[in-house]
């Protein structure tokens, strides 16, 4: 149980502004830290001072102060500076930092301080946008609308002149799959590969602007599950040879290349090919010189789905061996592979999931953070590589994310935990604590908070569901309460943690403080636990997901101070979804419920993420004609507020337009509500009115 008690006569109220990221003042503040290039110094920032210090010393040192930096930039010409920049070490004395021009272009400029010098290394336009340094070269390359450049030095070498609807250098499909932007720079800055992706081939669709008097057409392409695909390519730019070539990934053309990997020989370049069903991942060598195939590494097949989690990581010096990140055993594990001999070995095992690769020390250790203590935390761990030997690094309990330094001696330790909003350790390679660096205060402290506890419960098939309930600051144990149920349940979220609040936020605590019980459960299809728990959901979207909320309601209706009369819903995006689901699915127990950015047929949701979890409308008709909701609208009883953005890229208007259109057709009342010109969610001074609308809408009708 977590306890945040309160007098109410002595604290303040949240407001919707607060709840709505428009107050910063009660959020945890955080300060930066990083390690001094290469060294085990660390540097941060204090007032108008860059300061270092190694750990165990007792006193940091000055390393660059404002006045200094004006100085060293008068005698060089390039203007003042209201506070420090933001500088990238190299060493004690040197760095490099971008600074935007009058005229709107960034300058990139290396910094000596000791001889007191700034130069200027290469002009970036002001429209340059995807920004990517490679640190050997100190070249940079950026995108232009469709297009891709790169700086260097004085010149500006444009390496595509893309027709509409050809798109090079960015990011492709969706950021998943460890697909995370579109440039990749060898590490020797010779060679620069990028996706190129054809989008002529993908049906256009219609988004309005109504800030034009005649409402104007702004078409995104946007393919929906079963639907013609973008093609990507993969290219290779020699920059000494000014060669451009397309590595040859075969047919067919409809699947995605993830986890892009150059091989330390600058040589070689790896592309794990996923198949457009995600069940078949082969991981393939090529000659990054000519683009010809050289052979498969290694060959990875599910039944359900292959979710590669980032890029092959090489050993330092290695040009045969690499970490890889698989979910072979049923759990996220780290994989030696050798690129030679194709053999893999498994490093380290368990049942709890490897949620991040963080590096290694060149002492034949990598470093990896897990669930290995609770699926509610995060640790750090050191593993040999040779014997798997492991040592656990952090030890407070909560979720810690952690900066090696490149010696592997010493540790930055950033993490966050029930009852610590945020806060900085450095600790050595044995776990050893050396000194706090930085706690931030309660920002909350003189706020009403009700109790939080989190508790568990177990799924129809025995795994256990995690809780969590937020009681209104007043809270009589002889009430009986409202509840609110706020629900997201899709993969790759999890809500209930071990950090600042338990996960839940403000807004769920303004919720609380406004008279309800607010409750969640994070269900079986959630992240990071395990194979068995998340790829229940494939080909029945939802199903699962609302069997467990159910058993949470049970587990609720144990509660004296709960009112099984007076239970409710919220929801955004999957979220929207369940919230839907449950109240079309169980109207006998939820009475009200709110449905935001809902997804209510997959068939018009899009291919990557859709046909991940639901296959295509051809091969899973049964599917997705049982999750659909826009085919239950008679079904709908009590009282639902829907909402939804007018310029959705991610769930389109279209889905909560036709759900409206069905109610109308089945004689059922319905509330919706939409912001125009917001994307997938409502931001900015906008979200006050939100979740006004929301809590408004519960007190009236809960």
């Amino acid at each position: 149980m977590l306890v945040f008690t309160s007098f109410a006569q002595e604290k303040k109220m949240f407001t919707p502004e607060d709840a709505s990221y428009n107050n910063y003042e009660v959020y945890a503040k955080s300060k930066s830290f990083r390690w001094l290039g290469d060294t085990d110094k660390y540097v941060f920032t204090e007032g108008d001072e860059m300061r270092y210090q190694t750990p165990g010393e007792k006193s940091s040192h000055e390393l660059l102060n404002l006045n200094q930096m004006n100085g060293i930039a008068k005698d060089n010409g390039i203007g003042d500076f209201k506070r420090l920049p933001n500088i990238v070490w190299n060493d004690e004395n040197s760095g490099y930092f971008y600074k935007r021009g009058a005229d709107g272009n960034t300058v990139l400029y290396k910094l000596n301080v000791s001889e007191k010098a700034v130069k200027p290394v290469t002009t970036l336009p002001a429209n340059a946008e995807n920004v990517n340094l490679n640190e050997a070269t100190m070249r940079v390359a950026y995108t232009i609308g469709n297009d891709l450049y790169i700086a260097d030095g004085e010149k500006q070498i444009r390496l595509t002149e893309n027709p509409e609807h050809v798109i090079a250098g960015q990011s492709v499909h969706r950021n998943e799959f460890a697909i995370d932007g579109g440039i990749f720079w060898s590490p020797d800055g010779s060679k620069l590969a990028y996706y190129q992706m054809d989008e002529s081939m993908v049906t256009d669709y219609p988004l309005v602007d109504i800030t034009t008097r005649i409402a104007t057409a702004t078409p995104i392409k946007y393919p929906m599950a079963g639907m013609t695909s973008h093609i990507v390519k993969l290219h290779v730019y020699d920059i000494a040879a000014s060669t451009d070539v397309v590595m040859q990934t075969g047919e067919p053309e409809e699947h995605y290349l993830t986890a892009i990997t150059w091989n330390n020989d600058n040589e070689k370049i790896y592309i794990g090919i996923l198949n457009r069903g995600q069940d078949t991942l082969n991981f393939n060598e090529y000659n990054a010189l000519n683009g010809e195939f050289n052979k498969t590494i290694f060959h990875d097949e599910d039944a359900q789905f292959v979710e590669p989690q980032g890029p092959a990581h090489f050993l330092p010096g290695s040009t045969t061996e690499f970490v890889w990140l698989a979910q072979r055993d049923g759990y996220y594990h780290l994989w030696l592979h050798n690129t030679k001999t194709l053999k893999a070995r498994q490093i380290e095992k368990g049942k709890y999931v490897v949620t991040s690769f963080d590096g290694f020390d060149g002492k034949g250790n990598a470093y990896y953070t897990s669930t290995e203590v609770s699926p509610l935390q995060r640790h750090f761990y050191k593993v040999n590589l040779k014997n798997g030997k492991k040592t656990k690094i952090t030890k407070k309990h909560g979720t810690h994310s952690v900066i090696p330094s490149k010696s592997g001696r010493f540790f930055l330790d950033f993490y966050t935990s029930t009852d610590v909003p945020r806060a900085v350790d450095v600790q050595d390679a044995q776990g050893r604590f050396f000194a706090p660096l930085y706690i931030a205060e309660n920002p909350i402290k003189d706020y009403n908070i009700g109790v939080t506890e989190i508790d568990s419960i177990k799924a129809e098939d025995g795994q256990l569901l995690y809780t969590r309930i937020i009681k209104p600051y007043n809270f009589d144990e002889n009430k009986k309460y409202p509840v609110i149920v706020y629900v997201y349940g899709g993969p790759h979220a999890q809500l209930i943690t071990d950090t600042w609040l338990a996960g839940a936020g403000i807004y769920l605590n303004y919720l609380a403080q406004e008279g309800f019980i607010v409750f969640t459960v994070d269900n079986r299809g959630s992240a990071d636990r395990g194979e068995a728990f998340e790829q229940v959901i494939h080909r029945q979207c939802g199903q699962a997901e609302m069997r467990d909320q159910m058993t949470g309601i049970e587990y609720l209706k144990t509660k004296p101070y709960i009112d099984p009369e007076r239970i409710g819903s919220d929801g955004w995006s999957y979220g929207g979804f369940m919230s839907t689901s449950l109240k079309i699915n169980y109207p006998e127990t939820f009475k009200v419920s709110v449905a935001g950015g809902p997804v209510l047929d997959w068939k018009y949701y899009e291919i990557m993420y859709g046909e991940r979890y639901m296959d295509t409308p051809q091969e899973n008709p049964e599917g997705y004609e049982l999750t659909s909701l826009e085919n239950k609208t008679d079904k709908l009883e009590g009282k639902l507020l829907m909402i939804h953005c007018t310029t959705d890229p991610v769930v389109m208007w279209q889905h909560s337009l036709v759900f409206v259109e069905n109610c109308i057709h089945n004689g059922k009342q319905l509330d919706y509500f939409v912001y125009p010109g917001h994307d997938h969610n409502v931001y900015g001074m906008d979200r006050a009115h939100l979740i006004v609308k929301i809590t408004e809408y519960f007190k009236n009708n809960l």
